[in-house]
């Protein structure tokens, strides 16, 4: 089975920032994503950004990207302008979306390029489908679901590889179990909205909803 239409395409992504609040004047000093298609990243884009200031010795640590390389990066200015035609109108997601969200938001309203943005959160989908796990970050999900690390977390397209990786398993543990020829990105952005107690019997009425309307198609086909 294909987990997502042909035509279907999504944005992962994830920001490395000198803090955690926007509205405090927190900046993005990196981003990372990549394009999705039919269960295959097609396309990629990482860029360092220059955010004006030093950042923390904390945040340096974490994400080894020290002061020397900000000052040698572009300027957000244009670092967004190339990414804001990377994702174009695509379907966006993140893991702990209501993160990314906040400092995409902001990036863009400091340039005028302020638009809608359609999120999915494999944090809340997670929580969601997977009630045993430990903890839900990121590194813990990829282990979780048996995902090859092959890189450092906390850089910013190496975390966007990997929760596309984790995408296409949540994906993937949906039509296993719910025999979905398809899970499309606003079935999991409705996941993710849910109460948790309500999940199942959502996705068993939606399978049945989707292999009702199939054989309605075939009928009319020879009717």
């Amino acid at each position: 089975m294909n987990a997502f239409n042909q035509s279907e395409t999504i944005i992962v992504l994830d920001f490395e920032t000198t803090g955690l609040y926007p509205d405090n004047g927190d900046r993005v000093i990196e981003i990372g994503a990549v394009l999705l298609r039919n269960q295959d990243i097609v396309d990629r884009f990482q860029s360092l950004i220059n955010p004006g200031f030093f950042v923390s010795r904390e945040i340096e640590t974490i994400t080894g990207i020290t002061n020397t390389m900000l000052s040698e990066a572009p300027s957000a200015p244009e670092v967004m302008e190339k990414f804001v035609k990377f994702i174009d109108t695509h379907p966006l997601v993140a893991h702990n979306a209501s993160f990314d969200r906040s400092f995409l938001e902001t990036e863009l309203g400091h340039f005028g390029k302020k638009r809608p943005l359609n999120f999915g959160c494999t944090l809340q989908v997670a929580k969601r489908l997977y009630p045993d796990v430990i903890n839900y970050k990121l590194e813990t999900l990829v282990r979780y679901k048996g995902i090859a690390i092959n890189s450092h977390f906390h850089r910013a397209l190496e975390d966007a590889q990997m929760t596309a990786q984790l995408w296409i398993k949540i994906v993937e543990d949906l039509e296993s179990r719910y025999n979905f020829e398809h899970v499309s990105f606003d079935l999991m952005k409705k996941i993710g909205k849910m109460n948790k107690e309500k999940v199942s019997a959502l996705l068993q009425k939606e399978a049945e909803e989707l292999r009702t309307q199939q054989i309605d198609t075939t009928g009319n086909l020879f009717g």
